[in-house]
């Protein structure tokens, strides 16, 4: 009984200390929140009495410190807020090559990779022993039905016979003859040859293998007289991204930057990746390949008269946002607070909607820490 009456004791011991540890933080939380608003209220009124001291006694307050910064005049200049990608080239044709027929077993084999194919060129020779027999077999029964025909002829002129062994005799010597042009015409397909021109960038095919067409056991070909830049836009700038929007093609590995524009526009959205694709029609040139990686750069917003500032300058307080200008008052610099509306942010600078003008000088370094009306200087 008394050990349960200890154990009941402890507990209420606890909850208690919870209890007071919980009101203690609070306590402190809201002592220390009084004290940096009595801080910044002390602070503003103490710089409100030195000024007012000084118009009535100059000497009555000691001289102000001024505290050293790095200033910079704002002027209004063009702003481009850009879409940066990472792409690739790609070529407009790429052809992988196919039989005509069925195809067969590789007997030849007439380009290698990295060849320059021209379109019609020889590329495959394939199996072709058993249509040669079927076409000297054929050959064989048309001069066999030629020969009927020639003989019925013969009778027929003479008025013997009848029309219809004529006619049956005819119709041998056509059918032979058909099908000498359908063999002739297969033994053209075992001739494997290129549809168009460009690299032979492929060749995945051996002597004595099966040739059907496949990706991956056969021969494609790059037409690199037409390539493209392609990537993959996030779904949110689906609206800012049109066909006609001025592309920057940047290729890293050789050093070379294109002007271009956006010349597809996909209106598919990716459910894995959430984007869509885009692609550049790109200049010729020597030096671009297919695959090559490519920054790409698509111009999405563009301001003739921006006023922008280093991102870095930007503060925020309970009233908003706001940077520091320099502000000359009776002879004197201070730093004066200046409430902004923020625009598009590219790399480091950042537009500024309301707030700042054309003149106004930025401070830009040593604005850590100044308060509304302190005093600055730019030099020591």
């Amino acid at each position: 009984m008394q050990t349960g009456i200890q154990q009941l004791l402890l507990s209420s011991s606890l909850l208690l200390l919870v209890a007071c540890g919980g009101s203690l933080l609070e306590k402190k939380k809201a002592e220390l929140a009084s004290l940096k608003e009595t801080k910044v209220t002390t602070e503003t009124r103490i710089a409100e009495l030195e000024k007012e001291i000084l118009l009535l006694d100059s000497t009555a307050i000691p001289p102000e410190k001024p505290k050293l910064v790095v200033t910079t005049p704002l002027s209004s200049a063009p702003f481009t807020h850009y879409i940066d990608l990472q792409g690739k080239i790609e070529a407009q044709n790429i052809s992988y090559v196919t039989p005509r027929g069925m195809g067969g077993q590789v007997r030849a084999i007439y380009v290698k990779q990295g060849d320059v194919v021209s379109k019609g060129k020889l590329l495959l020779k394939l199996d072709d022993a058993v249509i040669h027999q079927q076409l000297e077999t054929a050959k064989t029964q048309l001069d066999y039905a030629r020969n009927l025909y020639s003989r019925q002829k013969n009778l027929w002129d003479q008025n013997i016979g009848t029309e219809v062994q004529l006619i049956t005799a005819k119709n041998n010597v056509d059918q032979a003859e058909r099908q000498i042009g359908i063999l002739e015409e297969q033994l053209a397909m075992t001739n494997v040859y290129a549809q168009v021109s460009g690299i032979a960038d492929e060749v995945n095919i051996k002597v004595g293998e099966t040739f059907t067409g496949s990706p991956m056991n056969g021969i494609r070909i790059v037409n690199t007289s037409e390539l493209k830049a392609v990537a993959q836009v996030p779904e949110n700038y689906l609206e800012r991204v049109k066909v006609g929007s001025p592309v920057k093609v940047i290729l890293p590995d050789i050093s070379k930057t294109f002007n271009t524009k956006v010349s597809v526009s996909g209106k598919l959205i990716d459910p894995n990746s959430r984007s869509f694709y885009i692609e550049s029609k790109m200049p010729t040139d020597k030096q671009i390949r297919p695959n090559q990686i490519a920054n790409i750069r698509i111009e999405d917003y563009t301001v003739n008269d921006a006023i922008t500032i280093p991102v870095n300058t930007l503060q925020n307080d309970e009233k908003g946002k706001f940077v520091l200008v320099a502000v000359n008052e009776n002879g004197k610099l201070r730093a004066k607070k200046r409430p902004v509306e923020t625009g598009e942010l590219y790399g480091n600078e950042l537009e500024i909607h309301k707030g700042l003008q054309a003149g106004d000088i930025l401070i830009i370094e040593g604005f850590q820490g100044l308060y509304d009306g302190q005093l600055i200087t730019t030099s020591l």
